[in-house]
Order: structure tokens, then C-alpha cells, then sequence
């Protein structure tokens, strides 16, 4: 299948031999391991945000040596230069393999360039990941072309783009020969790794921007070469603000303007020296700035703080810096559901109520429900419509339209409401009923099937299916002054799930997950990063019916058709203790 264009090449449909590598130890960290971070990355997080004293916050600027972002668990490559007489698909080959060893500039991989265009190339434009055997085709006497299976992109803003299946991508090469060897005159920008490779090169890193209301700080994943500046890199990325599909939904407290000018480190401090913009800020705007950055960095092993300069000159920043900003929100460890009249968190023996709204939630005879962070709040959908329903307060009918499907609920007073049959009847509404009109860009003709807003009430994840097609989206949601939805950004396609969709929710800030079934009835669950990888978290032993998610070790749950909860556990899914009528969601 022929794709679009591609800053490498032509996106239309090579056994890497990497040289030397030496193993340092396991490569890329788990996915849990990963969210979680280092403990003691953690730890200080926590810390900045609570506004510990640990943190400094005043004191002359010392210079220290470039932040080193070494992490001991990699995989380090030695890729080999030309050998004597390469024949041209030999130095493609070759080359390509190269692309392992940034060392030096990917000082090895310019060996194979004409000394005039190895000034000339971009290794860092961005990287296809490739699977599979490529192939190399001679056009001309002199120009070679490689065509490689695309498992994914990276763009040199560290933007992770997973391949549509059966994508390629073809590389054009033109050579001259350079004392009696063939060299590259010629070739695209960027690299081009295998997936092991590509998991051993790059990392994940989450730059943190906050909700419209500073209550929360929002992921924005990018991906930056191991080893190599990631710091800078990360502090860059942050300044240069978020990705273009979270654009509206997102603030952050840089001046605009602000640049960097240089991160240093002094033992586990990252000193962050900024352009004069930054100076302008107040002491709000200065707290908010390092719990950014704290965020930010916290995916890096060696740093554990954060110092701020304005040109050279320490910023003073108030002790409490980032107090009662939430990352990553949690929710109860115990399952939410009704069973038997009873609406409340559930173990294998008891069901304890949400005393304010378990008897009317009962009452009105829900299909779904979602409660509140505060649990005073909860959008339920019935066969007769979507209410609201408050402590203290009669339930109200928002939304009475025809073939509505799961509610869902933000924390800034609105119940999110759709019919089936369109994305683009999503509507927005306040406890009392009032409705949100929202403009979007979302597919008009296919059906809904779940959707979800983010605990932090910055984005929408959505699962639709088109005649048979599946399509997961994320969109920013865009709020005006008062913060009452307004409209959706331009959504963000994901990777969606193998066989017929059946639900689909958020597991932490950054992950969503995905319920479906096979053509042979069994179900099937996986996760998507945003702006990351997939993983398949295999088949539950029974088929599902619903899933939300957790925190922690219990990060997802399904609800079989029998009753039963079930909980990934190691390779397979345990069966949690509960049965239950209904699987409600948490925020």
C-alpha cells in the first residue's frame, strides 16, 4: 500500500547488521517500570511539587559540567565503517546499520558519505523504524533505492507515529566514488532502526504542560536518543510548547519567548539557564515553571532537582513551589460497581456505598455510571437518557436524545453525552441540563461505541467503528474563558484494536486502553501510549462485556458477561473475587 510522503522518502509498503554492541544490561525498561520511573525520580517529583525544602530556591549560579543522562541499563552500539571495496548496495546497507552509533555526531555513519554531503546531512531529522527484511533496487548507474516495512516514525521533535499495517517507506541513494570507493552524494535525513534497535537507541519522555485551570499537569510524549542530551533535549521540547494536536487544551507557565539558553548539572541538579523572557515572570508563574521542568525530568536518572537562571542570574522561585498541582491522578484500588441495589467500592466480600449517591444512582436503574474525583458527582446512563445526579440534589435528565451511549464526566461540572450513530453528536452539558454545543473535526458517519475524558479534563479518547473499520482517536478539548467546553482539537489517530471494539478507557494520564472481540468471541485488551507504543495484554479467560481503569498493579479491569472481574496478572488474567451487575468508572 502506498503511503504518503515522508521527510525520508516515500512512504510506500535489511537485516540489520549493527556493527558491535555491548550489552550494559536489559535495554529499555518495562512499560510499567517506565510510567513509574526511577523511585528516587519519584520521590523527588513529589517532592518539588509538594514544595519540599529540599528543592533549592535562591543562591548564587555555579557552572557544572553538561547534564549527563547515562543510564546504565542500555544497550551501547560500535557500528563498523566502509569495508574495501563495497559494492553500492553494500555501503546502503551498511550505512543504514550505522545509524545505530550516534556517537560523535554519528561520526561512524558519515564515514559512508562523500566529505562534501557529510557536512550536509541531518541524522537527527528523525527516524523510520523498520521491521522485517528491506530491499535494494538499482535505478541508475549511480542512484539506488531501499524499501523497508515502516512499524513507525519519529519526527525531530521526538513525535512517535505508529505505521498503518502493510506501510512502507523507499530511500532514495545517489553515489560517487571517492579514491576508488563508493561513497553516498546523496541520502534522505534521519535514520533508520530496527524495532529492537529503535527500543535500545531512543526512550520515552513525557513533557509536562498544565490543564487550563493549573490543577493538573498534562504528558505530552516525545521520544530522544538515550545518551545523548536528553536533558537539553527534554527542556527544549518543553519550551517549543506541546504537540499540535493538544494545542488549546494545554497551558504553560514560560513566558512566551522564553528560549534556552543551557542545562547544567551540579551533582543531581539540573540548572536550567534561561533567555530573559523568563525573567518577566511572577512568583506564581516561577513555581509553576520548575514543577514543568521537575516533571519533565523526571525520566532522567541523574537528575533529582531543579534550579532555575534567567541569563546567568539565579531566579528566585517561592518554597512552595507547584503546591496541590496533581500528576497523573489516582483512583481507589478498590472496584467501583452496583451490585444488588448497592453502588460503592467493592472486595470479594463486601460492597461499601457512596453514601451520598448510592441509593438514587440504584434508583434510576443505570447501564453506566461514572463518579466523580470528589465522589459527589456522577454521570449515569439509563435506557431512558443520561442524568446527572449530586448529593443533596434531585437527578437531572440531560439528555433524553435516542441510542446514547456510555456517558462520561469532567470534573469542572460537565456530563459528556453521544447517540451512536455520530462522533459529532458528542455534547457537553452542565449538572442542571444545560447543553455545550462543540464544534470538531471528528468522522460524521461512523458509530460510537465508547468514549472517555481524561481525569484531568484535558482530552477525549473516543473508539468509533466504520462499517467494520476501527478507528481510535484522542482529541485535545478545548475550553473558553469559564472553562466550559467549547469544542474538540483536531483529533490524534492511535492504533486500534484487533477485532470487533467494545470499549475503551483511560489507565493513567498518558495510556489508554482498548476492549474488543475476535472473529472467535474472545476478547482482547491492549494499551496505547499517546504518542507511544501498543501492547497487547492478551485474552481474558471469559468474554468481556465493559473495562475501566485503575492505577498500579490494578491498572485494568474487565467485567465478563457472567459478572465476573477479571485483573491482568504476569502473563495471563486472574479473576479479581467480585461479580458484580455493572463496572462503573472512576475519575
Amino acid at each position: 500500500m502506498t503511503g504518503l510522503m515522508h521527510p525520508f522518502g516515500t512512504r510506500t509498503g535489511a537485516r540489520a547488521r549493527a556493527g558491535r554492541a555491548v550489552l550494559e544490561g536489559p535495554g529499555r525498561a518495562s512499560r510499567a517500570r517506565r510510567r513509574l520511573g526511577v523511585p528516587g525520580i519519584a520521590l523527588a517529583v513529589a517532592l518539588a511539587v509538594a514544595g519540599c525544602a529540599d528543592i533549592p530556591t535562591a543562591g548564587p549560579v555555579q557552572t557544572g559540567g553538561t547534564v549527563s543522562d547515562t543510564v546504565q541499563n542500555d544497550v551501547v552500539f560500535f557500528p563498523s565503517g566502509p569495508i574495501a571495496d563495497s559494492s553500492q548496495s553494500k555501503i546502503i546497507t551498511d550505512f543504514i546499520d550505522a545509524g545505530t552509533g550516534s556517537q560523535n555526531d554519528y561520526a561512524v555513519a558519515r564515514e559512508f558519505l562523500t566529505p562534501s554531503f557529510a557536512k550536509k546531512w541531518n541524522p537527527r531529522a528523525g527516524v523510520v523504524v523498520r521491521q522485517g527484511t528491506g530491499s535494494v533496487q538499482e535505478q541508475a548507474p549511480t542512484q539506488s533505492s531501499l524499501t523497508v516495512s515502516t512499524a513507525a516514525t519519529v519526527d525531530s521533535s521526538g513525535h512517535y507515529t505508529q505505521a498503518a499495517p502493510s506501510t512502507t517507506t523507499r530511500l532514495i541513494f545517489r553515489f560517487e566514488k571517492v579514491k576508488g570507493q563508493w561513497r553516498l552524494s546523496y541520502a534522505a535525513d534521519g535514520i533508520v532502526l530496527s524495532t529492537a534497535n529503535f527500543d535500545n537507541v531512543f526512550r520515552p519522555h513525557a513533557v509536562y504542560f498544565f490543564d487550563p485551570t493549573y490543577a493538573y499537569l498534562v504528558p505530552d510524549e516525545r521520544w530522544f536518543l538515550a545518551r545523548t542530551s536528553t536533558a537539553s533535549r527534554v527542556a527544549a521540547a518543553l519550551l517549543a510548547g506541546p504537540s499540535p494536536w493538544l494545542r488549546g487544551a494545554v497551558a504553560t507557565a514560560f513566558p512566551d519567548g522564553t528560549t534556552l539558553n543551557s542545562v547544567t548539572a551540579d551533582s543531581a541538579t539540573a540548572r536550567v539557564d534561561l533567555s530573559e523572557q523568563a525573567g518577566n515572570a511572577d512568583e506564581t508563574a516561577r513555581s509553576r515553571m520548575r514543577a514543568q521542568l521537575v516533571a519533565s525530568f523526571s525520566t532522567i536518572a541523574t537528575v533529582s532537582s531543579v534550579d532555575i537562571s534567567v541569563d546567568g542570574a539565579a531566579l528566585s522561585i517561592p518554597a512552595d513551589t507547584g503546591s496541590g498541582v496533581v500528576r497523573d491522578p489516582t483512583v481507589d484500588a478498590r472496584p467501583l460497581v452496583l451490585t444488588k441495589g448497592v453502588f460503592g467500592f467493592a472486595t470479594p466480600t463486601t460492597v461499601t456505598p457512596i453514601a451520598s449517591l448510592s441509593k438514587t444512582v440504584a434508583g434510576l436503574k443505570p447501564t453506566a455510571i461514572e463518579l466523580s474525583t470528589r465522589q459527589n458527582t456522577a454521570a449515569v446512563g439509563t435506557d431512558t437518557g443520561v442524568y446527572s445526579v449530586r448529593e443533596n440534589v434531585a437527578p437531572t435528565l440531560v439528555d433524553s436524545r435516542p441510542g446514547l451511549v456510555d456517558p462520561s464526566l469532567d470534573d469542572l461540572g460537565f456530563v459528556w453525552s453521544a447517540q451512536a450513530d455520530s462522533p459529532r453528536s458528542l455534547t457537553a452539558y452542565e449538572l442542571d441540563g444545560t447543553a455545550h454545543a462543540l464544534s470538531m473535526s471528528l468522522p460524521a458517519d461512523e458509530q460510537v461505541v465508547a468514549f472517555k475524558v481524561s481525569r484531568d479534563g484535558t482530552r477525549l479518547v473516543m473508539l468509533l467503528d466504520a462499517a467494520g473499520t476501527t478507528h481510535l482517536f484522542v482529541a485535545a478539548i478545548i475550553r473558553d474563558s469559564k472553562h466550559a467546553p467549547t469544542g474538540l482539537g483536531d483529533p490524534l489517530e492511535l492504533t486500534p484494536p484487533a477485532g470487533d471494539p467494545v470499549g475503551v478507557t483511560w489507565v493513567d494520564d498518558n495510556t489508554v486502553a482498548t476492549l474488543s472481540t475476535s472473529t472467535s468471541g474472545d476478547s482482547l485488551v491492549s494499551e496505547q501510549d499517546i504518542g507511544g507504543e501498543t501492547t497487547d495484554l492478551g485474552r481474558p479467560s471469559s468474554p468481556g462485556v465493559s473495562i475501566v481503569g485503575g492505577n498500579g498493579v490494578d491498572r485494568v479491569r474487565v467485567m465478563t458477561v457472567t459478572g465476573d472481574l477479571l485483573e491482568p496478572r504476569g502473563n495471563g488474567w486472574q479473576d479479581s473475587g467480585v461479580t458484580t451487575d455493572l463496572l462503573a468508572t472512576q475519575r
